[in-house]
């Protein structure tokens, strides 16, 4: 049974209850000694071998079971029920709608579901979320810890790049993880501080889904400790290396047990030499799954791409948006200030517009982000590290008003729309200053994109 400790006594007895630090403050335990164990301490055997998952916690009896969830078999799909996955698993499963896995889901999972690290090369929008998400809850449940629990000490911690991503990855790990009993905190940075500690100061929190910056605040507050870090989640490597955490998340991982003595996954939309690099000091003996981008971008979304001079962009922009046929719009620029001038100036021409980038605070992104979901404004103007947090069903256009220079951003962009089974349209524009780029593009999608004058009534 786990025990939820207050404090941390010498020698891991329980201490009386503190009040929580304040941020300015020192954590109230952080000259307590630490319970009596050895770092990188596995209460799941030897290294990997005790990955083996010979045990199976007893099921959580209710009025549900995989009765109530009925999918037939079908040739060439995976279902969820073929996984043995635990019934609380299944149950949250069943009221999300999943029935087939998606390709990602269904090559990884078998593997990951018995222990082994894992490197899966996948664009957003493939699924891998969910698929490392029920590898992490499954384990949980399947192998209870049944020493001592302290506060502040998650079994698993998924880290990721941006507070869009953090947010969206709790959101589903809460809905995959109802039925469960596992807890889920959530560290980012531009949201108080306090809040946070408190929730991890009222339960002993299970799964830890943070963003490298606020971790490494709690890590060294000491509000936080990684020794007991059963699986280790790193999503969108590639993007944390482009934003130049990697010298945070390395010191995140060190702070974990060794990486014989946990459960590591790491995704990545690129398998670039530094990746494949890091991913050998992180992952033991792991299998590798790739998903090609052009399996994913391009079979639901219509791509254009407009020749256009630069004088001519907004025009255009403005036109594009106002179309009745554009119900919910993403706009991409390149940089901050571009997505700045651009918001402002559709607000003044009476465009309900909102703007997504890392220089807005995070509420007032959060809730720029729920207003769009709710059709209560029609077009987003968004950065590139903004926008990879953005999963709203019904983004009807992608408008890249410039073309990425990376060209794994495009992929990204454009996988906002045409998701959930739906059709969208992306309208890229290319002028004199940046069409060098599209064949790059076109190199990564395996295709070509064909280019075209838009049609004389948007530029009017």
């Amino acid at each position: 049974m786990i025990k939820s400790l207050l404090g941390r006594g010498s020698n891991g007895a329980s201490s009386a209850a503190s009040p929580a630090p304040t941020p300015e403050s020192p954590s109230s335990d952080s000259t307590h000694g630490k319970p009596s164990r050895s770092p990188g301490h596995s209460d799941r055997g030897q290294g990997k071998a005790g990955r083996s998952r010979p045990r199976r916690a007893a099921q959580t009896q209710g009025a549900w079971s995989l009765d109530d969830f009925q999918v037939p078999p079908e040739e060439g799909q995976t279902r969820f029920h073929d996984l043995g996955l635990r019934d609380e698993i299944m149950h949250g499963i069943a009221d999300l709608g999943f029935q087939y896995c998606s390709p990602i889901q269904a090559a990884i999972l078998p593997q990951t579901l018995q222990g082994h690290d894992a490197i899966g090369k996948a664009q957003t929008g493939t699924g891998k979320t969910a698929a490392f998400l029920i590898t992490v809850f499954n384990d949980l449940l399947c192998n209870p810890d049944e020493g001592e629990r302290f506060l502040g000490e998650p079994r698993a911690l998924v880290i990721a790049p941006t507070r869009e991503l953090v947010m969206q990855i709790a959101a589903d790990a809460e809905d995959l993880a109802k039925h469960t009993g596992l807890k889920v905190a959530t560290l980012i940075g531009g949201m108080d501080y306090q809040k946070q500690l408190n929730r991890l100061g009222s339960v002993v929190v299970d799964l830890v889904v943070a963003t490298p910056g606020r971790l490494i605040d709690f890590m060294q507050r000491r509000d936080v400790f990684l020794d007991r870090v059963e699986i280790l989640v790193l999503d969108e490597a590639d993007r944390m290396l482009d934003m130049g955490f990697i010298p945070q998340v390395k010191r995140i991982v060190r702070a974990t047990p060794r990486k014989e003595d946990r459960q590591t996954l790491l995704f990545s939309a690129t398998f670039t030499q530094d990746i494949i690099k890091l991913s050998e000091q992180w992952t033991f003996e792991p299998i590798t799954v790739e998903i090609e981008p052009d399996h994913v971008a391009t079979d639901s979304v219509d791509q254009k791409v407009y020749l256009v001079s630069s004088e001519q962009r907004y025009k255009l922009l403005v036109n594009l948006v106002r179309s009745p046929e554009a119900s919910s719009v993403i706009v991409f620029a390149n940089r901050r200030d571009q997505v700045r001038r651009l918001h402002e100036r559709l607000r003044k021409a009476g465009v309900s517009c909102g703007i997504l980038s890392g220089e807005i605070p995070q509420a007032k992104r959060s809730s720029t982000l729920a207003q769009f979901k709710q059709g209560e404004i029609k077009v987003l103007v968004a950065t590139d590290v903004a926008g990879r947090g953005i999963h709203v069903e019904g983004v009807s256009h992608v408008v890249n008003y410039n073309l990425p220079e990376d060209p794994d951003d495009y992929v990204h962009r454009i996988g906002r729309t045409g998701r959930a089974g739906a059709t969208g349209t992306s309208i890229s524009f290319a002028s004199e200053d940046d069409a060098f780029l599209l064949p790059d593009i076109e190199a990564l999608l395996g295709t070509r994109l064909e280019c075209t004058h838009p049609p004389a009534e948007l530029l009017e």
